[in-house]
C-alpha cells in the first residue's frame, strides 16, 4: 500500500485526534485494504481511501457542504452516505491541505457531540 504524501499526513492527524481508532476493510477477496474508516466510540467520523484515488469521506454541516461543493472541484460526493451531511475531498485537487485537515477536524467534534454524556465522560478519560 503506498500512500501519497498527503494522505499520510492526514493518516497522521486522524490517528493522533483523541480515541480515534481506524479500521482497515478490504473486498470481499482482498488482502489489502480499499479504505480506513475512522471512529470514536464506535461512531464514524471519516473514510480515507489508501488504494485509488487519494481521497477522503468526512460529515459536515449540510449549509457548509454546499458551499464548499460550490467553491472547491474537489469537494464532492462519492459513497452510500447522505449527500447532506457527508462530503468526499480528493486529496490532489484545488482543496487546501489546511482546510482538508480543518474539514476532517470538524467531523470529528460533529460525531463528538453527538455522543451520549456517558460516552464523552469515557472519551474525556482517555486523553
Amino acid at each position: 500500500m503506498e500512500l501519497g504524501p498527503q494522505t499520510l499526513a492526514l493518516q497522521a492527524r486522524l490517528e493522533a485526534l483523541p480515541g480515534a481508532v481506524g479500521e482497515p476493510m478490504t473486498a470481499s477477496r482482498g488482502r489489502e485494504p480499499l479504505v480506513i474508516l475512522y471512529k470514536v466510540m464506535g461512531k464514524m467520523f471519516a473514510i480515507l481511501a489508501v488504494r485509488g484515488p487519494q481521497n477522503v469521506i468526512v460529515k459536515c454541516d449540510p449549509h457548509l457542504a454546499e458551499i464548499l461543493r460550490e467553491q472547491y472541484a474537489g469537494v464532492g460526493h462519492r459513497s452510500h452516505l447522505d449527500r447532506r451531511f457527508w462530503i468526499s475531498i480528493d486529496l490532489d485537487s484545488d482543496v487546501p491541505a489546511d482546510e482538508i485537515v480543518r474539514l476532517a477536524e470538524g467531523s470529528y467534534r460533529l460525531i463528538c457531540k453527538g455522543l451520549t454524556k456517558k460516552q464523552r465522560a469515557e472519551l474525556a478519560a482517555l486523553g
